[in-house]
């Protein structure tokens, strides 16, 4: 073989064992993070999930509410709600990679299952827009008129239809995604606010913050079919991934329920906890819940064996969406 090749070969060989070296090492020192939205304060705050201290900040529009992991899990999409933009941020980081302006009022977010429709939810304009979605870039398809303020939304598996809460006219929406028109609306209570839906698109969970209860809806059939007593303010829902039980946020009752879906009942209540109990996030063990209390500048740890709080964190005013880094994966360049 002659010298020069072999001096190729070598140095080749050297560089990719010397970027297995650095891959591992960089394994070894990777540190999970979480994120948490600052609504009250423009910005996101990074949180060691190991220790539970805060190791960073980062600038945001104005009212970074809700948040969303892009279907090819390379960015994050915060939306800022009064600044009328979404910010793409590096999930492990939080750092800005790209904004995308004049998304008017995107309280809330959502992918439909397919990929295919991005949706958000115009709160203070009364109205849901729909977007086309190509891997990379959003196109407004229709703005949809439907008032009085839109907040939360979810989606059936058929991919044709997103369900959108109205808060101050206590009714929920069914819009057509292919046609983008509003299939229905039903009154469901006072101030409906968050939406989970039941494996097998059986039931849509829906969280009455004017009342103390979920209410239970079979949408095919557009009729309320029970209401499980929680706690004040019942508002947002976080799956526990147990084939089992789903939580929901309590949040002038400071408490957080833990719903049996299977059975529809309420198989007990966490207690002890902050004010204001909003949006969670179950660790990808399950062994624990966070929750932002947006009332009390903290976010807490919740362990689910015990039920009990176990740690609270000072983060910024009103925190809201949260988000865990290792639920993304890990792009790394090709050393070739």
């Amino acid at each position: 073989m002659p010298s020069s090749i072999f001096s190729i070969t070598r140095a080749g060989a050297l560089a990719a064992t010397l970027w297995g070296m650095l891959a591992i090492t960089n394994c070894a020192n990777a540190v999970d993070n979480v994120i948490v939205l600052d609504s009250g304060e423009a910005r996101l705050t990074l949180i060691d999930e190991a220790t539970h201290k805060v190791i960073g900040t980062e600038s945001t529009g104005k009212e970074p509410h809700h948040l969303m992991i892009t279907p090819d899990g390379r960015s994050l999409i915060v939306a800022d709600s009064v600044s009328n933009n979404l910010m793409f941020v590096d999930p492990h980081t939080g750092k800005v990679q790209r904004t995308v302006q004049d998304i008017e009022d995107p309280y809330q977010l959502g992918f439909s299952p397919d990929h295919k429709w991005f949706v958000t939810a115009a709160l203070r304009m009364n109205r849901v827009d729909i977007y086309r979605y190509d891997g990379t870039n959003m196109v407004l398809v229709k703005h949809i008129e439907l008032a009085r303020t839109p907040s939360h939304m979810t989606f059936a598996s058929d991919n044709r239809t997103v369900f959108v809460t109205l808060q101050d006219s206590g009714e929920l929406a069914a819009i057509d995604l292919p046609t983008q028109t509003v299939l229905w609306k039903m009154h469901v209570g006072n101030e409906p606010a968050g939406l989970w839906m039941t494996p097998g698109d059986r039931y849509l969970l829906v969280g009455m913050t004017g009342e103390d209860d979920v209410t239970v809806v079979d949408w095919r059939k557009q009729q309320i079919v029970k209401k499980i007593h929680t706690g004040r303010g019942a508002h947002n829902f976080r799956n526990l991934d147990d084939g089992k039980h789903v939580a929901v946020s309590n949040r002038v009752e400071s408490t957080i329920s833990i719903i049996d879906y299977t059975t529809l009942t309420n198989a007990g209540d966490i207690t002890g906890l902050l004010p204001g109990p909003d949006d969670m996030e179950l660790t990808p063990d399950k062994r624990y819940l966070w929750v932002g209390f947006r009332f009390a500048r903290h976010v807490g740890v919740i362990d689910l064996t015990s039920r009990k709080l176990i740690d609270t964190i000072a983060v910024g005013r009103s925190p809201h969406g949260i988000f865990f880094d290792n639920r993304a994966p890990v792009v790394s360049p090709n050393p070739d």
